[in-house]
């Protein structure tokens, strides 16, 4: 007999999104957080969804993967995706949050849930195959958990290194010599630009690559296996002379309306900076300041020295400093169904960063479709997957075991965020990438639309019956 009560592991998006589900559905869960008790590296707080990397969501355009996936998990009343909203912060084109107020605001609203049951414990092993349980410990899973999925998948889990960006005191940064602008003006003026000359550049990317790495455990220089879309800014600096500048340092598309007229060609190319690095708000009053694409590995005190050495950062005061952190996640193809169930074991689901999804979007996807699926388990109805022609099908596609290519043992799996790429060809090829990538985005929300309305008649008929009897 299946206990109706389910059991999420982590609280971090996809776990709070997948409770907030479960318990909306009339579903009683217990939501498992290990910290306060036992924290990681990366954790700064024992708050819900706390944001350990970046405060930013991606791109909000639906013309945009990030956007387009965004738009769908509004479409299904995303929890994540509407805290993310109400606690937005100007960021250009991007849906950026107040990382505090964000992950606040989610510890409150699920404690405060009549059906939600907050323990703050480790949880050490998994549960019994009688009990639905959702996986959602994430990339950073507790050693003991990790080993006890390890014998239970009889999987080694893959890895790889990740970072976070340091973040300042907006009122340290030295506002005369940087200035307020959004690439190619979209949106609001919402970043701070440090311009930077070509001296300036080189000498700061010397100091990059001769600065002092801290020491991590697991961690090896020479062998590391770092994620491309996330790499140490130590580590570009590394790949080349303008790698940087071909990255987060770009300078294309910003100008500062004091070096003149931005479509006067020839003082355009003679006023435009070899580099800028831009900090975004973590906040909407600027209090706090990320560095965009500073990821890193550097010892705290070299953090200090040589990212002072940026233009306008002369005086910073840092509020956090960045960490490197050993980021866990299952070989998916080979152990989930596109309903984000365990092939093993059917009342046993994973969600978030643990499956392979990359960014929290991703995240807060696979926490609504394992939420809702737990909860068709526990109402002893047949689970569901979202269309392949969705954002969330196709994410949900690519790590599960309808990606046939990843389930073959000779070839490695590695994380995905979300991409045009996944998504089914279009039944009329098109050329023109705009155009194709609008079609996309129409097709996906039909899809998504049609798609809502089957699950709340789904949940409907059910709610009938118990009304009935």
């Amino acid at each position: 007999m299946i206990n109706k009560k389910v059991i999420v592991i982590g609280a971090g998006l996809a776990g709070s999104e997948a409770a907030w589900q479960i318990a909306n559905s009339g579903i009683a869960v217990k939501l498992v957080e290990m910290r306060p008790f036992h924290s990681t590296l990366a954790h700064h707080t024992s708050d819900f969804g706390e944001l350990v990397c970046s405060n930013s969501f991606g791109a909000l355009s639906p013309d945009r993967a990030a956007g387009l996936l965004q738009e769908e998990l509004r479409t299904f009343n995303s929890l994540i995706i509407n805290t993310a909203d109400k606690f937005s912060v100007p960021a250009g084109g991007a849906l950026a949050v107040d990382r505090s107020k964000f992950s606040k605001y989610l510890t409150e609203l699920l404690s405060d849930h009549p059906l939600i049951e907050i323990k703050r414990f480790e949880q050490l092993d998994i549960p019994q195959k009688d009990t639905i349980t959702i996986l959602a410990s994430g990339p950073l899973t507790s050693d003991s958990l990790a080993s006890k999925i390890k014998t239970f998948t009889g999987i080694d889990s893959c890895h790889f290194f990740d970072a976070a960006s340091p973040i300042l005191y907006g009122e340290s940064v030295d506002h005369e010599l940087v200035f307020k602008a959004s690439r190619y003006d979209k949106g609001d003026p919402a970043y701070l630009n440090c311009p930077m000359n070509k001296n300036e550049y080189i000498n700061f990317r010397n100091e990059l690559i001769e600065g002092h790495q801290a020491s991590l455990k697991d961690f090896d220089k020479e062998s590391a296996n770092f994620f491309e879309a996330c790499l140490p800014i130590e580590e570009l600096a590394r790949r080349g002379v303008d790698t940087m500048r071909y990255g987060p340092l770009k300078s294309i598309g910003l100008w500062n309306p004091d070096w003149g007229d931005l479509f006067d060609k020839e003082n355009r190319l003679k006023k435009r900076p070899h580099a800028i690095v831009q900090l975004r708000k973590e906040d909407l009053e600027g209090k706090l300041l990320n560095m965009v694409g500073f990821q890193t590995n550097l010892k705290w005190s070299e953090q200090k020295r040589i990212f002072r050495m940026i233009p306008g950062l002369e005086k910073a005061e840092f509020v956090r400093f960045g960490v490197m952190h050993r980021n866990t996640f299952l070989e998916s193809p080979k152990l989930l169904l596109p309903t984000l169930q365990f092939l093993k074991r059917d009342t046993l689901l994973a969600a978030g960063q643990i499956t392979g999804t990359e960014g929290y979007a991703a995240a807060a996807a696979g926490g609504l479709l394992a939420g809702i699926n737990a909860s068709l388990l526990a109402k002893n109805k047949s689970p569901v997957t979202f269309p392949d022609e969705s954002m969330i099908g196709s994410l949900m596609n690519f790590i599960s075991n309808k990606n046939k290519i990843m389930s073959n043992q000779k070839n490695k799996f590695q994380p995905m965020p979300a991409s045009f790429g996944l998504v089914p060809e279009l039944a009329n090829k098109i050329r023109d990438k705009k155009l194709r990538y609008h079609n996309y985005q129409k097709r996906s929300l039909e899809a998504s639309q049609n798609f809502k309305k089957f699950l709340d008649s789904y949940f409907e008929k059910d709610q009938l019956l118990l009304e009935i009897n």
